[in-house]
């Protein structure tokens, strides 16, 4: 069996657990925007949750490559996370833009997680080509 970490640092605990934080807002502010009829302020602050999720993916991704050390196979597979970064920035548009019009900031909301619903296969990929050298297995 092949393991992503060779150890679980209490970094990685935290970065997951701050992910974690975020996403257990998500019911909230998804109910307070569908309640409300996506008024500006519940779907500024669904994007705000949206963009901290964001955020927080990106610090456990990075805690994690991080632990691996420079040159993983990790590292590689994820590259320079543009997807993650260019997701980041379209959260923060969309959360002022919620203030003056819904519908686009919601547009914008959908087309990041249809964004997201197109698989990266990279580290698939990367993981499943046999490594040169000794293997660890655990």
């Amino acid at each position: 069996m092949f393991y992503l970490t060779d150890r679980v640092t209490g970094g990685i605990l935290w970065a997951n657990l701050h992910l974690l934080f975020w996403l257990s807002l998500m019911p909230f502010v998804t109910g307070w925007m569908g309640e409300n009829h996506f008024a500006p302020l519940p779907t500024a602050l669904y994007g705000v949750v949206l963009m901290m999720s964001g955020v927080a993916y990106y610090i456990l991704e990075r805690t994690i490559v991080r632990s691996q050390g420079a040159g993983s196979r990790l590292q590689i597979a994820v590259g320079n996370d543009t997807k993650g970064k260019v997701s980041v920035v379209l959260y923060a548009i969309a959360i002022p833009l919620a203030f003056v019009n819904q519908l686009l900031s919601d547009v914008i909301y959908v087309s990041v997680a249809l964004m997201w619903l197109i698989p990266d296969r990279r580290i698939e990929a990367l993981f499943n080509k046999p490594v040169e050298g000794p293997i660890c297995d655990r």
